[in-house]
């Protein structure tokens, strides 16, 4: 449990005591059944089940016990690719559960001591070359299928078989993560080798499945966000003391203050307004903020998004509540927007110097700026003036970094330099963006 709530999943008392009542009933004897024992008293939400399958299959594995020997040099990769192709076509698990550890065991050994020793998933994979078996899986199941009179469509039948070879694909990881977990720890592998769950994966990293994954996280972020807010709006009401107003009051308790008086604050929301970045790979985590946004519109009296790589265009319109297709965004945007002149590549410098001069009205003493970008200039002027003349106008002006801050004083960052006029923040996840969302933004 320890090493999930490493990973982002909460699991309090409630669930750990659930956890136990279930384990209790289920017994200990059949794995599959405490796994999803487990599973129904742990989780929340569904992202959260390929985490758990991996840290259950390194804390209670299948098989135990390795050879601290490596390959051996007459290993028969021809004649284990046979067994898996029978394995795959008769869709047996149990038998590819076995070839997984004997292709690790033969083929995914490295090192030359045995303190350095140590598995390898991606060296297995690349030597096995399961993904090939494609062809040959196919014929097995036309064969058998025939024998049996059904028939399949070639599409069918070629997607189940891509998803038993990624289904022993992952038991091959799965294979490597427990052996490496027997020599260096579980709990070190836990830390370092299992990824987390969507919102804990770092947006410049992202590759497209946990973009798609991330998009799935927005409106139940976006629903939690809109409680806090809410709460920190109704504390907010209330104001600080009324000095005048509570001394006044207390001449009838002798001049001790038993009933403080409250000055009331006019309810009001605050405006807001996005100046993204939407070059390159800081466009996912521009993207992803801009849909959140979105899914809290009503937080705000007025929200206005712009977007911009070396021009700036206001793209509130296609961000609007109700605009089809969220995971075009990005392309509508691109398409659509007038961002860029004769180069794409960022320039931060023109892009806050045009804001400034065409959309200073977009800013007023209510209104909070969230710039999010990398700061990297590409070289040329960060135009500091600029960003000043914005900050100057706004309540308050934030700026959110996908990058981590080692690196920005680095290459041709302006972070820096920035965050001497402004409130620099490192976002480099879904998590952290929504406690800085929940945090930074006025009531």
């Amino acid at each position: 449990m320890q090493a999930l709530r490493a990973h982002g999943v909460g699991i309090g008392t409630g669930e750990t005591v659930d956890a136990g009542h279930a384990l209790e009933a289920v017994g200990f004897s059949e794995r599959e059944r405490m796994r999803e024992a487990l599973a129904a008293t742990l989780l929340h939400r569904e992202g959260q089940r390929a985490l758990f399958d991996r840290i259950f299959d390194l804390y209670f594995p299948q098989t135990a016990g390795t050879s601290s020997s490596g390959a051996s040099e007459d290993f028969d990769t021809g004649a284990l690719r046979e067994r898996l192709a029978a394995a795959l076509a008769a869709d047996d698990r149990q038998a590819m559960n076995l070839l997984a550890g004997e292709a690790v065991g033969g083929l995914g050994a490295y090192g030359s001591s045995p303190g350095s020793d140590g598995w390898s998933s991606y060296q297995t994979l690349a030597r096995l070359r399961p993904e090939t078996l494609l062809a040959r899986v196919r014929a097995a199941v036309r064969e058998a299928a025939a024998d049996d009179g059904t028939e399949f469509a070639d599409r069918l039948t070629d997607d189940e078989i891509r998803r038993r070879i990624e289904a022993f694909r992952e038991r091959v990881r799965t294979e490597a993560r427990r052996r490496v977990a027997e020599r260096q720890g579980r709990d070190q592998v836990a830390r370092r080798a299992v990824a987390g769950t969507a919102d804990s994966v770092d947006f410049l990293l992202a590759g497209r499945e946990q973009l798609l994954e991330l998009r799935r996280t927005v409106q139940p972020l976006a629903r939690r966000l809109a409680t806090r807010l809410a709460a920190r709006r109704r504390r907010a009401a209330r104001g600080t003391i009324d000095l005048r107003r509570t001394l006044r009051g207390s001449l009838s308790t002798g001049g001790v203050p038993v009933r403080p008086v409250l000055r009331r604050r006019r309810p009001g929301r605050p405006e807001l307004v996005l100046l993204c970045d939407v070059s390159g790979s800081v466009a996912g985590f521009a993207n992803f903020t801009m849909l959140l946004v979105r899914a809290l519109h009503d937080q705000f009296s007025r929200v206005r998004v712009f977007a911009f790589v070396n021009q700036v265009d206001e793209v509130t319109g296609l961000i609007a509540q109700g605009a089809p297709d969220p995971a075009g965004l990005g392309a509508r945007i691109l398409a659509e927007a007038a961002l860029t002149s004769w180069h794409g590549q960022s320039d931060y410098g023109t892009a806050l110097g045009e804001f400034a001069e065409r959309y200073a009205d977009a800013v007023g003493p209510r209104t909070a700026v969230f710039i999010l970008g990398d700061a990297r200039t590409n070289n040329a002027d960060p135009n500091l003036a600029a960003l000043r003349l914005i900050a100057d106008r706004a309540r308050r002006v934030c700026w959110l970094n996908p990058e981590q801050p080692s690196l920005w004083s680095t290459g041709d960052s302006a972070a820096l330099a920035y965050a001497e006029l402004v409130e620099m923040h490192p976002c480099r996840n879904a998590r952290q963006l929504g406690e800085l969302v929940g945090r930074l933004l006025p009531v």
